[in-house]
């Protein structure tokens, strides 16, 4: 048992490495395919965060906390049904008090 959690972590700190330097690989790519050096090279995103601010930018377009306030009381105003959000919710409700009654039942 001992062994096989060891080959496990191995394993998994291999794959881990191989990403994170597969990621470095493909940065470095994308500024050898640009060709030269530009300054202005923007991120695909970057995260600002203050004591009462968060601004992000994705794909150089800016978002602030107050523009995901305003997007979420869009989203509670438009009162969208999602079909397979309830079916979801109330399945694993049914799931739930099913295994709580079979627990029961077998600690009596």
């Amino acid at each position: 048992m001992k062994m096989f959690m060891l080959k496990s972590f191995l394993l998994a700190a291999l794959m881990f490495i191989a990403v994170l330097t597969g990621m470095e690989l493909a940065n470095n790519g994308i500024h050898k395919m640009k060709g030269y050096h530009d300054p202005n090279f923007q991120n695909t995103i970057s995260i600002n965060e203050d004591d009462r601010e968060f601004n992000a930018t994705s794909m150089g377009t800016d978002t602030s906390s107050h523009d995901i306030e305003a997007k979420k009381k869009q989203l509670e105003e438009i009162n969208g049904f999602n079909f397979f959000s309830s079916m979801g919710k109330k399945l694993s409700g049914g799931l739930s008090s099913a295994s709580e009654k079979l627990i029961q039942l077998i600690a009596k």
